[in-house]
C-alpha cells in the first residue's frame, strides 16, 4: 500500500477515487480485524487517505456549486 498525496488524488478522475475509496475501506476494515496483531499505524495512514480522497471530492463538489 503506497501513500496517495494530495496531488496524485486531485488528478484521478471521480469513479477512480470511488474506486480507490472502496479498496482502502475493506483495507481498513482488514487491518482492524488484525490489529491485536499489529500496531495501529496502518490504520492511521489509511484513515488519513480516505480523508485526502474526500476532502478532494468535496472540493470538487463545492467548485462545481
Amino acid at each position: 500500500m503506497a501513500k496517495l498525496r494530495f496531488e496524485e488524488i486531485k488528478k484521478m478522475k471521480k469513479d477512480e477515487r470511488d474506486k480507490k475509496m472502496k479498496e482502502l475501506k475493506m483495507e481498513l476494515i482488514k487491518s482492524k480485524a488484525n490489529s491485536s496483531k499489529k500496531g495501529s499505524s496502518k490504520i492511521k495512514e489509511i484513515k488519513k487517505m480516505i480523508a485526502r480522497i474526500l476532502t478532494v471530492t468535496k472540493q470538487e463538489e463545492k467548485i462545481k456549486a
